[in-house]
């Protein structure tokens, strides 16, 4: 347990307003609450309301400095310690995050205005999973024996980078932030984490009960905006390694700025992706994984979004009108409300970038938005940042609505013809990160599978990042892979040559 004073409580709060506010103001630096050097504090505000709830650290390079000096200094007896063991500590935070489940559900539910019901809880429990995973692999950090000559004993070893900066969205900001700690940590290396300004609150609370685990210094985290506190993270001179998820534009920025320092970056950066559904398809499975694949309940807001539904033309018509029925009958609400599968948008900022794809959707000539749900009705949810999900249709493959992210809930539906032409169709695109395809003939599905150009291709499913299961994009869509054995081998580790000659 950490041996100083925190502003916390050390139980499970239920009272996410009351736990905003006992976290509002400080990063997580050398294993305790700190506030930031400059004073500066920043609103965070419930979506759903509109109201602020808690003030977050302003972050600077004062800041950043030290988080990062901190985390070297740790880096290196942590780097000591047997991988295994290593592995038992981070097994351990995965034990003490799911005492938290519930409060961290609510925590993340006011914050970024997801559901609690279908999206915050759904969350929580994977990050403590995501824990426990990478908590059981410290035995796989191998090397090999490589023959050379008889006299010479050659092998390889693999040694952690030393500190890593990682910056997460504001989507899933939980989980995302566990695919890109837990490796780091089991491979030897210490963590400075640069939380999203729209959700920092969760985040900083994860933090905080890892460390009464883990040794002061091993995981750090900071709070603050891209330029004066995400880039100082990345150019810093004892940042190792730089892990990203975010947007395509600030990923090229992060990818030049660790190239100048010729260090490595993995990078997650969004797609378009594509749903194709043939005739042959179980419908009302296919449905109701559309709903799934469209992360509706989500508002959208998911790289691995169906945003483009491609369905084979006999059963078009039919699958339109079941989609748009399924989406009238999600309740639309309060995210801490129970009975609401909708929450908001996360951001002023972000709701007008939807709207305004919603709005040139609508002009188009010959298309139509089929708009879904209703917006609630509860006075006090007024200034929300709630919007009714959209589905379109006839919108040609040039219209910005089809070739560009959107991370908002619409999804543009086209009918198709032919195999080729669909597959043609759906590769025609600047990002490559997931796609699905639904279909009784596994021939089809498997022949398809291996021509889409994505990262991740499921059949009959369209499951939201799992331990275990590689992932990462091609294309824009990003570098590297997340969430499995691989990434922690190959991300977070380097292979050292050692060799003696005994002759």
């Amino acid at each position: 347990m950490l041996d100083r004073p925190q502003h916390t409580p050390v139980d499970p709060s239920l009272d996410p307003f009351a736990l905003a506010k006992a976290l509002s103001g400080f990063h997580f630096i050398d294993g305790g609450y700190v506030p930031g050097r400059n004073g500066a504090t920043f609103a965070v505000v419930n979506p759903a309301t509109g109201i602020e709830v808690a003030r977050a650290a302003e972050g600077d390079a004062a800041d950043v400095d030290a988080a990062v000096q901190s985390a070297a200094k740790a880096q290196k007896a942590w780097a000591k310690v047997p991988a295994r063991k290593r592995g038992a500590m981070v097994h351990a935070c995965a034990a003490l995050l799911k005492d938290h489940v519930e409060e961290l559900s609510r925590l993340i539910a006011l914050e970024t205005g997801k559901a609690l019901r279908t999206e915050s809880r759904v969350e929580a429990g994977v990050v403590a999973d995501v824990f426990e995973f990478f908590g059981g692999l410290g035995s796989e950090l191998k090397g090999e024996s490589v023959p050379f000559a008889p006299n010479v004993l050659s092998v390889t070893v693999r040694e952690p980078l030393g500190v890593v900066g990682a910056i997460i969205p504001w989507n899933v900001p939980m989980l995302l932030m566990a695919l890109k700690v837990a490796p780091a940590l089991v491979a030897g290396n210490a963590v400075v984490v640069k939380s999203a300004e729209e959700a920092p609150l969760a985040v900083l609370r994860i933090c905080e009960l890892m460390n009464r685990v883990l040794p002061p210094g091993v995981f750090n985290m900071v709070s603050g905006y891209g330029p004066e506190c995400g880039a100082p993270l990345v150019e810093h001179p004892l940042v190792r390694k730089v892990t990203f998820t975010g947007s395509v534009e600030t990923g090229k920025i992060v990818a030049r700025a660790a190239a100048n320092k010729l260090i490595p970056v993995t990078l997650e950066l969004g797609g378009k992706s594509p749903m194709i559904v043939f005739a042959d398809c179980d419908f009302d499975k296919t449905v109701s994984g559309a709903l799934t694949s469209m992360r509706f309940t989500r508002q959208g807001q998911s790289c691995t979004a169906a945003s483009r539904i491609y369905v084979e033309r006999p059963i078009f018509d039919r699958f339109v009108t079941a989609m748009k029925t399924a989406v009238d009958a999600m309740v639309m609400g309060d995210p801490l409300d129970e009975k609401t599968d909708i929450g908001t948008i996360v951001s002023q900022d972000q709701l007008a970038k939807v709207r305004g794809f919603i709005e040139e959707g609508t002009a188009t000539a010959g298309a139509t938005a089929h708009v879904c749900s209703a917006m609630p009705s509860d006075p006090a949810l007024k200034k929300g940042l709630f919007i009714q999900p959209v589905i379109f249709t006839g919108l040609g493959p040039d219209s910005r609505l089809v070739r560009e992210e959107i991370f908002g809930p619409v999804t543009v539906m086209a009918p198709f013809d032919d195999a080729e032409a669909v597959l043609a169709e759906a590769n025609d695109s600047e990002y490559g990160l997931a796609a699905s395809l639904w279909t009784n003939n596994l021939k089809v599905g498997l022949d398809l599978a291996h021509r889409l150009e994505a990262g991740l291709v499921q059949i009959n499913q369209n499951l939201v990042v799992q331990a275990n299961l590689s992932y990462g994009g091609v294309k824009s869509s990003g570098l590297g892979k997340e969430a499995s054995l691989e990434a922690m081998l190959e991300h977070f580790t380097h292979k050292k040559t050692i060799m003696v000659n005994m002759g």
